[in-house]
């Protein structure tokens, strides 16, 4: 498994997997630190681990796609 095949900053799905991986890791924060009702708690823990697991199927996403053949 090479970097390069996830690493690609011109294909919009890199940004979409970098800003759910950010706001799943700032979810992750305000569970952690703050101390919520166990509904907003669960809330906030259950749209963290989504983020996680759609960041999870993007990166997925740019593993299997061939990178652009840089030939012109």
């Amino acid at each position: 498994m090479k970097l390069s095949k996830i690493y690609r900053p011109r294909n919009p799905v890199f940004w979409l997997l970098i800003g759910f991986n950010l706001l799943s890791t700032a979810l992750a924060w305000i569970a952690r630190n703050y101390d919520l009702a166990p509904l907003p708690a669960l809330a906030v823990a259950a749209a963290a681990v989504a983020n996680a697991v759609i960041g999870l199927f993007l990166m997925l996403r740019l593993m299997r796609e061939e990178p652009p053949s840089t030939a012109g």
